[in-house]
């Protein structure tokens, strides 16, 4: 055939499809919004034998009911004339939950493939599926067990998918009681009568008993009567997976499994908050340590280039401003971020173990009793988690919460949460006035943060008058030995996404800042006090002085920081001078030049909490505004946030200087 097969992934969340997916794609992805709604869609390619297939991974979903943005997502996606084969796939260890799902892609009738994914679960508690019985209770369909950590079973599923797509859907998998089946052929009927033929009649009969608003806004002639019938589809749906489940899943029943003892420990009402601040502890132990470890050679990588660069320009005799631009501009900026690059390559790499491993979704129950005090549901924790890597994604995951207000407020405190942007501010700040205790100071920031975002929350919700109406309900997957491969794609992602950041946006930065430091109103200036730079900076001394950070350098610096906060660091490194301001001398220089104007420890601190707290960077602001459809708010919340930073760090700076510190 001209076109690709389209194979869409369906599956319940932490069912390894995205592992799965990505198996078959690996890094090879491409990322995009559906067309219409705010949600990301990942696609892929791959090839079986000559027959190309595109791949798209669905948003995780427990059923195809009209309520999420992501459960309309995938079902409009797999209504597309051109979605042609549906890979379902399953967690083998907990079918009941599974099927659920299947029942209702069964009924769109579309080619679906059954893959059974976390076998090895199974084997594991010392159960079996019948893989003879299975797909004969379920139409017929294909039933491939793969296993997407261990990459087996994955040509078998290729192949059924080409087959199947040849063969085309199954026919009808289960037959409700009389009453329903009345109904049923009623309402196809009508839809028959009112709007012809339709591939998914029966589907669409069926969401129309349900009362299914969507469909009823479309197909608002077949509807029959009032009455709904969604309750009595779904007992008689689980009906009929609790008899799949009783003649195909053998050994039922076994004994409790060890993540059930580990839960026990790491979900504890009083223990579980403070093992998860622990864990926190050891990642940015490692962050540093090892991070500090490997960043040594990249700062010598960037000296030697940086040193080779100059000696090149200056033997093909290169205008000095030039040179400057290059070296002192260009490389200096860009290359004082790229030191970090280990630093951002540790954290990523415990944050996607953590989250592999299944933990994560533990951190939200153990949060679920706190964020209720605070008016929100345990849900609205994760993507306050996921802040820890980047604001953007975090600001999108929102998305899961049901109701508008709670999706503001979690959007209000999540840029409090240290992204992986602010970790070189901390490191070099912390670094250069805090040695040995370094590791503690940067540390100190993502727990201020979380606490800061407590505390919002509480007086929001105070304000608000708002009670948490929403019990939190999320899956604790099984825990699982995180895989290699998904790890790697993950961890790659976002190292790629940090380099583009410092190929692009911190290139642009670095370019801009220099100009700016190098220019006046009467052209180049070897002064960098009497460049323009200096002169916006020398504006908001006033402001920032009772805060602690009364330097021209210090404001230029926090407003090149919105196009991204790495920005903060390459902008020290211009604005004083130093070509390797990571390295060990560099954060010397650094120091001692700051010190001679009287900024010290205290004053350090308090631009790494204003750095925390005040305005999120431009792909943040722009992700507000997509998400709240509304200037306002997001203005009003910039407007808050650098109220808020200059507040916190002018009562620390004050407070400090009364007893002594600074």
């Amino acid at each position: 055939m001209d076109r690709p097969i389209v194979v869409g992934f369906a599956g319940n969340p932490n069912c390894g499809k995205t592992t799965l997916f990505n198996a078959f794609t690996g890094a090879n992805l491409k990322v995009a919004n559906w067309p219409g709604v705010t949600v990301e869609r990942v696609e892929g390619e791959t090839q079986y034998k000559e027959q190309r297939l595109k791949l798209i991974d669905l948003p995780g979903i427990y059923s195809l009911s009209s309520y999420s943005i992501e459960e309309k997502v995938s079902r409009r996606c797999i209504m597309e004339e051109n979605m042609d084969v549906i890979v379902n796939v399953v967690d083998a260890s907990s079918l009941e939950r599974n099927l659920y799902l299947t029942l209702q892609l069964l009924e769109m009738k579309k080619p679906v493939i059954l893959a059974l994914n976390m076998m090895d679960i199974v084997e594991e508690r010392g159960m079996e599926i019948d893989l003879h019985r299975l797909p004969e209770m379920l139409g017929g369909i294909p039933v491939v067990p793969v296993s997407a950590r261990k990459r087996t079973g994955l040509d078998v599923l290729l192949h059924a998918v080409v087959h199947h797509f040849e063969e085309g859907p199954q026919g009808v998998v289960m037959r409700y009681h009389t009453e329903i089946e009345e109904q049923i052929a009623a309402v196809e009927e009508k839809l028959r009568t009112y709007y012809g033929e339709l591939m998914h009649s029966r589907w669409y009969a069926i969401k129309l008993l349900e009362n299914d608003r969507e469909i009823e806004d479309t197909y608002q002639k077949a509807k029959l009567e009032e009455k709904n019938y969604e309750k009595e589809i779904i007992f008689q749906k689980y009906e009929y997976i609790d008899e799949v489940v009783e003649e195909t899943l053998v050994n039922r029943e076994s004994k409790s499994q060890a993540t059930d003892r580990i839960d026990a420990v790491l979900t504890h009402s009083v223990w579980g908050l403070p093992i998860f601040l622990g864990i926190m502890a050891c990642v940015f132990f490692l962050t540093f340590t090892v991070g500090d470890f490997l960043k040594g050679y990249f700062e010598l990588g960037i000296e030697t280039f940086s040193g080779m660069i100059l000696g090149l320009l200056q033997a093909v005799h290169i205008a000095d401003w030039m040179v400057s631009l290059i070296v002192d501009g260009i490389i200096a900026g860009v290359g004082g971020i790229l030191t970090f690059l280990p630093n951002i390559f540790i954290l990523f790499l415990a944050l996607a173990f953590l989250e592999d491993s299944g933990y994560m979704a533990r951190v939200a129950y153990v949060m679920d009793h706190l964020m209720s005090k605070m008016g929100l549901s345990g849900k609205a924790f994760l993507p306050m988690v996921l802040g820890f890597g980047c604001t953007v994604p975090a600001i999108m995951a929102t998305r899961a919460l049901e109701k508008e207000k709670d999706r503001r407020k979690t959007i209000l405190v999540i840029p409090f949460m240290s992204c992986s942007a602010r970790l070189p501010i901390y490191v070099l700040l912390a670094g250069c006035f805090f040695g040995k205790y370094a590791m503690v100071a940067a540390f100190s920031m993502y727990v201020i943060g979380l606490v800061m975002a407590i505390l919002v929350s509480l007086i929001v919700g105070k304000i608000d008058r708002a009670q948490a109406e929403n019990n939190l309900l999320i899956e604790l997957p099984e825990y699982k030995t995180p895989n290699a491969r998904t790890i790697g794609v993950y961890v790659w992602e976002k190292v790629k996404d940090y380099l583009t950041k410092a190929g692009t946006t911190i290139f642009v930065a670095s370019i801009v800042l220099w100009f700016l430091l190098n220019f006046n109103l009467h052209g180049l200036t070897e002064d960098v006090a009497q460049s323009f730079g200096a002169m916006v900076g020398r504006l908001l001394v006033p402001v920032l002085a009772p805060a602690g950070l009364g330097m021209w350098q210090i404001g230029v610096a926090l407003i090149s920081g919105i196009s991204a906060k790495e920005v903060v660091v390459s902008s020290f490194s211009v604005l004083f001078g130093i070509g390797n301001i990571n390295s060990a001398v560099g954060m010397a220089e650094m120091a001692q030049i700051l010190e001679q104007s009287g900024f010290g420890a205290l004053n350090a601190y308090c631009l790494m909490l204003f750095c925390l707290l005040y305005v999120p960077c431009a792909a943040t602001i722009g992700t507000i505004r997509k998400e709240t459809h509304s200037w306002k708010w997001t203005f009003g919340m910039i407007g808050f946030q650098l109220v808020l930073a200059w507040g916190v760090a002018l009562v620390v700076y004050q407070a400090g200087r009364i007893m002594g510190m600074g």
